[in-house]
């Protein structure tokens, strides 16, 4: 396959031109006339067709130049055309690429080139909800935005057949492909990334593998972030109530974790103040109480102990 790079095209201000073509119109038009009104003098009666191809030179070299510029004009006027801010103009000539231009203003090219207008402002592509596996094997659903320019008016428009078409194809192409590489979520996000775990550098993992696939259309990816995750609607349910065991399993041992902390503390204390003395069987039972106290769903009761510690 050919490739074209964008190259800028030949162009000269339209109004410059405008005033040039104008100008050649009117003398062609003044000088057909006077030629025309010339030899119906010298001839005493209305024109005809035939008498401009007699034997009065100067009558048919003025018809003929009139009528000359006259058929420039025409077909030069096809050659002006306007550009828009962040807007490009590709020129073909003959089944040729020839230039694109950039400029925004009213311009003046060949009048015999094909003109097509590519838009190079910012836009989005919302992909739709995509049912994959993610790398554990788990149906999820997944949707992106991806923002992304026009950077190249040539090969958008001769590299590939339809550009836009083209993004969406390959972005759905690029999520599906990100979506098999990790799992919906993990257990240790420092040694699993995960996609839900993780979302700026599932964000420019994304954008890379997007700008990988969309650079041969002459396109950059300015941004792209996932839009939607889920799991799909079969398993919703069972992986909800997973998280929620899991939330409380890592609630629990934060809980366990701070109670020994603080039972280990208050011992600590104890023996460095001196405030009472306690044996082992004494010290299992205090240490016992703290832990079924400050683990406890229930509010505890307590209990008065009218005795000594060891009744």
């Amino acid at each position: 396959m050919e490739q074209i790079r964008e190259v800028p095209a030949f162009k000269v201000n339209g109004f410059a031109v405008l005033i040039i073509l104008l100008a050649l119109a009117i003398f062609g038009v003044w000088e057909a006339w006077h030629s025309i009104q010339g030899l119906a003098e010298i001839l005493g009666r209305s024109i005809r067709v035939g008498d401009f191809f007699g034997e009065d030179i100067t009558a048919e070299l003025g018809a003929t130049l009139g009528a000359t510029l006259i058929a420039v004009v025409i077909p030069s006027v096809s050659g002006f055309f306007t550009v828009e801010p962040n807007q490009a103009v590709v020129l073909v000539f003959l089944g040729r690429y020839v230039g694109t231009v950039r400029e925004a203003g009213f311009w003046w090219s060949n009048p015999f080139a094909s003109k097509r207008k590519i838009s190079l402002r910012v836009r989005n592509f919302n992909s739709k909800q995509l049912k994959v596996n993610d790398a554990q094997g788990s149906p999820i659903e997944i949707g992106a935005v991806v923002v992304w320019q026009v950077v190249d008016s040539a090969k958008c428009q001769f590299d590939v057949d339809d550009y836009e078409e083209f993004i969406a194809i390959q972005s759905e192409t690029a999520i599906r492909a990100l979506a098999i590489r990790y799992p919906y979520d993990a257990p240790d996000e420092s040694s699993i990334p995960s996609l839900r775990g993780i979302p700026d550098e599932i964000a420019n993992a994304l954008q890379k593998e997007l700008q990988s696939r969309l650079e041969v259309a002459g396109i950059e990816v300015l941004e792209a972030r996932l839009s939607h995750l889920a799991y799909a609607p079969e398993i919703a349910q069972v992986m909800l109530r997973r998280q929620q065991a899991k939330a409380i399993i890592d609630a629990r041992r934060q809980i366990v974790e701070s109670a020994v902390g603080m039972v280990d503390e208050a011992l600590k204390r104890l023996s460095q103040q001196q405030i009472v003395e306690l044996d082992e069987e004494r010290k299992a039972a205090m240490i016992n109480n703290l832990l079924v106290i400050l683990t406890s769903d229930q509010n505890a009761q307590p209990v008065i102990n009218t005795g000594s510690l060891y009744t």
